[in-house]
């Protein structure tokens, strides 16, 4: 098994809000955590955050470190 650089939840939220940070232009102390989930088949990470009026789903790979998507909701 490779060794996943996004180990904790800490970690995969703190990614999910740079993601969102980046590309909506807000501020992190704007950003909500809503929900999180690991993925075990997969190893993916989850992240639901909410700012403003706006949310989203920040898919993360979890060997890798990157985002694969962000979807607004």
């Amino acid at each position: 098994l490779m060794k996943r650089r996004l180990e904790t939840e800490e970690s995969a939220i703190s990614l999910a809000i740079s993601g969102i940070v980046k590309k909506f232009k807000t501020h992190v102390n704007e950003i909500q955590c809503l929900e999180t989930k690991y993925n075990d088949d997969s190893g993916d990470w989850y992240v639901a955050l909410g700012w403003k009026d706006k949310k989203a789903i920040i898919k993360m790979d979890s060997v890798q470190a990157i985002i694969l998507e962000i979807n607004e909701i």
